[in-house]
């Protein structure tokens, strides 16, 4: 088991390295904060990463990338990308804390969600995000917190499960982070934890609730994404941001479906019949 782990880390880095070099050498025409997305993902999912990234994102020939990013499911791709690159990063960072600490699981699993959401939220979202949400940090955390937590969700419900199944195994080596295969473990996690939120990712850019991949002009420095008219990048800002309406937009079909899901079910089946 531990070979074909280190054969796994060795890919993820040479998948890694690539990334890497494509995005901040050859200068895939990405914006900063997507780039970093991809290499953190790819560190966590290796050659899994590696060809989502060249069937999504990376530019096949010059001048085309704008085009080639602009199908729905490579926006999908883009905007789970950037859900797990912070959401992943804080829960790992808290499973090494809360290992060394000892704490049981369930202590674990809460401290790990809230790590990542925060994480997420936080620094990955509002921070380097504030340029496009709004312009400033609380307004941006206003705006963003509805759709990160609706992706943090559908992460944990793939991730979680494979942790506490695994770790909770009979080789208690899986605890404990010097050893290659809890690594393994978040590995695996994060895969699984990017396909269960990928889905609403892809919704959440159907609706101009997230974005996804975008565009850097080289010449202008302005920054595009598919259907959204491209604008100046502000000083030190990232991406294009989503205001208050779409996650107002967002809320109301969280509490519409709420609602629904309240109703007595043999309240329309009775009105059906009576006519």
């Amino acid at each position: 088991m531990d070979a074909l782990l280190y054969v796994w880390f060795v890919l993820a880095g040479l998948s890694t390295a690539y990334v890497a070099w494509d995005n901040f050498v050859r200068k895939n025409p990405e914006e900063t904060v997507m780039k970093w997305g991809w290499v953190l993902i790819t560190l966590y999912m290796g050659p899994i990463a590696l060809a989502l990234y060249v069937m999504a994102d990376k530019e096949p020939e010059p001048g085309t990338h704008e085009e080639f990013i602009r199908p729905l499911w490579k926006q999908g791709v883009g905007s789970t990308v950037h859900c797990i690159a912070g959401d992943a990063t804080g829960i790992i960072s808290a499973a090494v804390i809360t290992a060394a600490l000892g704490l049981p699981m369930w202590i674990d699993l809460v401290v790990e969600y809230t790590a990542g959401f925060a994480f997420g939220l936080f620094i990955f979202q509002a921070l380097f995000m504030k340029g496009m949400m709004g312009g400033t940090y609380l307004k941006a955390v206003k705006n963003s917190f509805i759709p990160e937590w609706f992706s943090m969700n559908m992460m944990a419900a793939g991730m979680f499960p494979v942790m506490i199944f695994l770790m909770m195994g009979r080789d208690m080596r899986a605890m404990e982070p010097t050893q290659p295969l809890f690594w393994g473990v978040m590995s695996l996690g994060v895969i699984v934890g990017y396909f269960t939120a990928y889905p609403v990712n892809v919704w959440m850019v159907s609706r101009n609730l997230k974005h996804g991949l975008m565009h850097v002009d080289a010449r202008s420095g302005s920054v595009t994404e598919p259907g959204v008219q491209a604008k100046p990048a502000p000083a030190g800002a990232v991406a294009t941001g989503h205001g208050s309406r779409q996650t107002g937009e967002l809320a109301l079909a969280v509490l519409l479906a709420l609602l629904e899901a309240r109703r007595p079910r043999g309240h329309g089946s009775h009105q059906t019949g009576g006519r």
